[in-house]
């Protein structure tokens, strides 16, 4: 945010109830522009938000935020810190209510708000979108997956009079979780990219799912844009929820909306980067551009122009999008990483988390290298080290089983399972008539025997903490990134 008083940040929270309290809260001491929830991350004038959690208080941890260079508290009660304090019932609502009024204020100048949902591909998708937009003018993005009620405000806040576009990943556990976030930015353009199976347990089905993530494009004015994937068809419905223009993205058939986005001749190298030509059509015509990604897997595709339909709405050239594309890197840990080990194996590691609909796009990219890697290792299999995927519900044991028979359906030659539901996973595989065993963390690398050219997928939920295996098999041989 800009440089403040502590006052002028009260009175931005507004109607938020809150008090300014402490030593000199009267005094014309600025804060800003950083606003951060880890004493960590606290530099010299920023504001500290204090959230009370499960393992630790962030309210103990305020004389060290001012120590390090924090000039105000955020909090639930005062702490022992000499700066003035803003109080209020919740740290969290309060830190949001800074978010709305930043954003309010930057909006008013001209700045442009973009969010993104949908049940899988979020995270890579804003990451693409981001380095679009930066291509354009100063743009804040989330780190990670910053993307639930406490990461969407902590990004907001970071924007200034110079931001030109705000982009914010929005996750939801039910119903309303979106609404609220989008309420906090006031989107010019929603854009959803799908609704499949993730998180079904906590939603109560895929139905609910999609009503959950059509919020995203449901307060959207008449002049915003409904950036909507046309190939999956609970997304494709959301069009009846928004009055906004519909941008239509996909590689069926598009018609209709007021922009549509596909891409034409796709083809994959041997590091499964797809290339493909970037087309957008509209009233006034089509226009085209070469794409050549440098992130991996077949997705990134539907990824690419989901980021690409957002960018072309609100009025970037389709030369800048595609050179922006075509530059972008995955910025994410976990997720797709490719690790080529000095004996030539190739570790893919997707370890962030998982539902059935990444976990089937990270086999499939899986078994795209292991092609690839056949040219000079004609015996080069694909190994898959597969985790539980979390928060499924009463489908959770049916999901894992599909998950264990689609590795095998695909070509994957062995897997090891890990987790609670790690027997689901290999009675599917078994039954299509592969090698699978469950094993625990520890035990799987001294399991494994590799070959060159061999392919071992790392695919789990964060829960599982499969990223140790990626490590360890990084560490192996003297690996090189």
């Amino acid at each position: 945010m800009r440089k403040r008083s502590m006052l002028e940040v009260v009175e931005l929270m507004q109607p938020a109830a809150v008090e300014l309290f402490g030593d000199d809260a009267d005094a014309e001491l600025e804060v800003g522009p950083d606003v951060v929830i880890d004493n960590r991350d606290a530099a010299e004038g920023c504001l500290f938000v204090a959230i009370p959690g499960e393992r630790a208080d962030g309210h103990a941890f305020a004389q060290a935020a001012v120590d390090a260079g924090a000039r105000g508290v955020l909090g639930m009660y005062s702490t022992d810190a000499k700066v003035p304090h803003i109080l209020a019932e919740d740290s969290i609502t309060a830190m949001s209510w800074l978010a709305r009024g930043i954003v309010r204020e930057e909006r008013a100048r001209g700045m442009i708000s973009i969010g993104v949902t949908g049940s899988s591909g979020k995270t890579s998708t804003k990451d693409l979108m981001a380095q679009i937009f930066e291509a354009a003018g100063p743009t804040v993005a989330p780190s990670g997956s910053q993307n639930n009620e406490v990461g969407v405000p902590l990004t907001a806040c970071r924007v200034d009079a110079e931001t030109g576009y705000l982009i914010s990943e929005m996750g939801a556990r039910g119903a309303g979780h979106i609404a609220w976030l989008t309420s906090l930015v006031g989107l010019d353009v929603g854009v959803c990219l799908n609704v499949g199976r993730a998180h079904v347990g906590e939603f109560g089905g895929v139905e609910a799912t999609a009503k959950a993530k059509s919020e995203i494009v449901a307060d959207l004015a008449e002049d915003g844009w409904a950036v909507l994937n046309a190939d999956d068809p609970a997304v494709a419905a959301m069009a009846e929820a928004t009055r906004a223009r519909i941008a239509w993205f996909g590689e069926g058939e598009l018609t209709g909306g007021s922009l549509r986005v596909t891409a034409r001749n796709v083809r994959m190298n041997a590091l499964s980067q797809p290339s493909f030509e970037l087309v957008a059509a509209d009233d006034e015509g089509e226009r085209t551009a070469k794409v050549a990604l440098g992130v991996i897997g077949r997705h990134q595709v539907a990824n690419s122009l989901a980021a690409a339909a957002a960018a072309l709405a609100v009025g970037l050239d389709i030369d800048l999008v595609a050179a922006a594309l075509s530059e972008a890197v995955q910025r994410s840990s976990w997720r797709m990483e490719l690790t080529a080990r000095d004996d030539g194996v190739l570790i893919l590691n997707d370890a962030y988390n998982a539902n059935p609909d990444s976990m089937a796009a990270a086999l499939a990219t899986a078994v795209e290298l292991v092609h690839g890697t056949r040219r000079e290792h004609p015996g080069a299999r694909v190994v898959a080290v597969l985790g539980d995927m979390l928060e499924l519900g009463p489908l959770a044991e049916e999901l894992h089983e599909e998950a264990g028979r689609l590795a095998a359906d695909l070509g994957v030659a062995e897997v090891f399972a890990v987790g609670d539901l790690a027997a689901q996973i290999v009675a599917g595989a078994t039954a299509e008539g592969i090698s699978a065993s469950v094993r625990t963390r520890d035990d799987i690398v001294p399991a494994l025997h590799l070959n060159p050219g061999d392919v071992v997928l790392i695919k789990g939920s964060r829960g599982v903490g499969l990223e140790t295996v990626a490590a360890a098999l990084a560490a192996e041989d003297g690996a090189a990134q």
